[in-house]
């Protein structure tokens, strides 16, 4: 995102599409997290709220090489709440809720956008005032980099969210076997994330998802 921008030497642009992500970002990273210790301490783990990771403070949650990847690439990560599965009840349903819950607040989050954007631009799209370009600029980085952040998330490979999910699906000795390989796969996903490669089909179900999401906003409004 920004790194194409800079890369062309659009400056200007760039500072305006740091002004408008950022805010997106900080908040993104942060209900992700929150949400995560929000549905852990629901299902019995009082860890995250022990530590403070109830908050929307993104101080509480920003991880630095995370969040400037995210700036430049539109893909980044935050500190990670911790999570003692002892305390659920269910230790697959809970880790798995648990899991799912922030890919699923950054897509409540990119509807939220989406549908900001089509009333804006429905009702105030034809002005040429910057505030309002401003606006409709913030709203749909707003609902892209949501959607976009929920699907990368949601990869059914270790460290991500997805992974976690598959807790519910595969045995628990093909899944924890699965697991210890996890520094291996994160080196992998480390080269396809530099190389470029391992951007293709989050884009392309991104692209979906966010395309949705808009046709559901203009219907609405």
């Amino acid at each position: 995102m920004l790194l194409n921008l800079f890369r062309s030497g659009d400056f200007a642009t760039a500072m305006l599409t740091l002004l408008l992500t950022l805010p997106t970002i900080l908040l993104a990273l942060s209900l992700h997290e929150a949400a995560h210790g929000y549905v852990a301490y629901k299902c019995g783990d009082p860890t995250a709220k022990a530590l403070g990771r109830l908050t929307l403070n993104p101080l509480k949650h920003l991880d630095p090489m995370g969040t400037v990847l995210m700036l430049l690439t539109g893909y980044g990560w935050a500190k990670p709440v911790p999570i003692n599965t002892r305390y659920f009840k269910n230790p697959k349903k809970g880790m798995a809720l648990t899991a799912l819950a922030g890919p699923v607040m950054n897509l409540i989050l990119g509807l939220i956008g989406a549908l900001v954007y089509a009333m804006l631009f429905r009702f105030l799209g034809s002005s040429d005032s910057s505030l309002v370009i401003a606006a409709l600029l913030f709203f749909y980085y707003f609902a892209v980099l949501n959607v976009t952040y929920a699907v990368f998330n949601l990869i059914p490979l270790p460290p991500f969210d997805g992974s976690r999910v598959l807790l519910l699906f595969l045995p628990t000795k093909w899944y924890f076997g699965i697991m210890k390989y996890e520094r291996v796969i994160m080196v992998i996903i480390l080269i396809g994330m530099a190389t470029g490669y391992f951007w293709t089909p989050i884009r392309a179900i991104s692209d979906v998802l966010i395309d949705a999401l808009m046709k559901l906003a203009f219907l609405i409004f």
